[in-house]
């Protein structure tokens, strides 16, 4: 089996220089990396001597070969760019150049959307353009506060700590994400299991009473009567189980187009009891999180608000924060258009007024973000807490219904035929 000697860099950023045995470079590579290295170079043992006299043009082709992209769907998702950021961050903070780093990152990176935009960061860095310029022209990978923020540190000579700062934002965003996922995964499969029993027994079950009770000519009281006309709906118009939540996502998604119906669907979506709660408090914690970091890392005030503003996902915060840009920009403190846009709590408002008074806003919007973090958790509990016992009888209800309807009309033919 080859042997392939190879430098690396661990976690701590020193550099490792070993051998290893592997039936590919990329296998070699793989195993590197499976000990928790870095591989910045590989090279077979013996290999030097066997490539001499052959074709350089060749050599140069074969390396252009190795950086053709691939093609892939849409864009990053939030954990492969997490887990990238966090490596950068890393690597930045061990003194690589650069340069090193993203080549170092390209290479272990799996044939994807990360790896081809990866190629093209590394291209413009190549022919003159900063870290942030190259990102900027990567949008369905780096959005605005990623690239805010890395023009931030490449400006404040900090561009591992903002990496970090990044880093540790994506690692609490993915974190609460998947917190709030996993507490919805048992509700959402139970519900889905329910409408498939009782789905089932409409189609299936039912229309076979059907024709018992029609055979026997019994007079079918009015709850078996309904029961047997959903049923022939369920039957007949089955096709409509998929269709209507679809026309109902697509009509939404149509009202939004349009500002005002925007505003009023998201106006209604923060009304909806406790959900609307547990949505605003997450969008409260996104956003002054985000807030936080971009002022932390140096980024003006009125380019963060901006940034923030545009992330917001919600055009009921969208208009409260462009208000307070504009009142900002006049020269207002935050804490007063804040109050008056009666988006967040007065302990929030309160803790933004103490930390423009003592010059340290970027930590109070960090508690705040924390705060509204563990509430937002907290709701998420009680919801599903709440869902259960409602789930259990509601199924209760509909599984009673049925019987009843179901055997009513039996017992009624067992006391004529009596």
């Amino acid at each position: 089996m080859p042997v392939y000697a190879f430098e690396a860099m661990d976690n701590a950023g020193a550099e490792v220089k070993d051998t290893i045995e592997a039936g590919s470079e990329q296998e070699a590579q793989t195993l590197i990396r499976q000990k928790g290295y870095f591989p910045t170079r590989i090279v077979e043992k013996g290999r030097g001597k066997k490539d001499k006299g052959k074709d350089p043009k060749k050599k140069k082709g074969a390396a252009n070969q190795k950086k053709k992209k691939t093609f892939a769907f849409g864009g990053v998702n939030a954990k492969t760019l997490c887990t990238f950021t966090r490596q950068l961050s890393t690597l930045q903070d061990a003194g690589l150049p650069i340069l090193r780093s993203l080549r170092i990152l390209e290479g272990q990176a799996k044939p994807g959307a990360l790896k081809n935009t990866l190629i093209d960061v590394i291209d413009d860095v190549e022919s003159g353009s900063t870290l942030s310029e190259a990102m900027g022209k990567q949008p369905k990978c780096f959005d605005n506060l990623y690239v805010n923020m890395v023009k931030a540190g490449e400006a404040g000579g900090a561009l591992e700590v903002i990496l970090q700062r990044l880093a540790e934002f994506k690692e609490r965003a993915q974190s609460l994400k998947r917190k709030i996922q996993g507490a919805m995964i048992y509700p959402a499969a139970v519900i889905t299991v329910a409408t498939g029993i009782v789905g089932f027994i409409m189609y299936y079950i039912i229309p076979k009473f059907k024709k018992i009770f029609e055979g026997f000519g019994v007079e079918l009281p009015p709850m078996t009567v309904a029961l047997i006309w959903t049923s022939d709906v369920v039957v007949n118009y089955f096709y409509l189980g998929p269709l209507i939540p679809l026309s109902i996502w697509l009509s939404i998604k149509l009202i939004k187009k349009n500002k005002t119906g925007a505003f009023v669907v998201d106006w209604l979506s923060l009304r909806i009891p406790l959900l609307g709660k547990i949505l605003q408090k997450g969008i409260v914690a996104r956003m002054t999180r985000t807030l936080g970091t971009l002022i932390a890392s140096g980024v003006p005030i009125l380019e963060s608000l901006s940034i923030v503003r545009d992330t917001a996902g919600n055009t009921v915060f969208y208009k409260a924060f462009q208000n307070i840009y504009s009142a900002i920009r006049e020269g207002e403190p935050m804490a007063i258009p804040l109050k008056e846009a009666k988006i967040v709590d007065d302990m929030v408002v309160n803790m933004v007024e103490v930390g423009e008074e003592t010059g340290a806003l970027d930590n109070m919007l960090y508690k705040v973000a924390d705060v509204y973090d563990e509430e937002v958790a907290v709701l998420v509990d009680g919801l599903v807490s709440m869902l259960e016992p409602i789930m259990v009888v509601v199924l209760g209800l509909i599984v009673g219904f049925i019987v009843i309807a179901l055997f009513m009309p039996l017992v009624k033919l067992l006391n004529d035929l009596s």
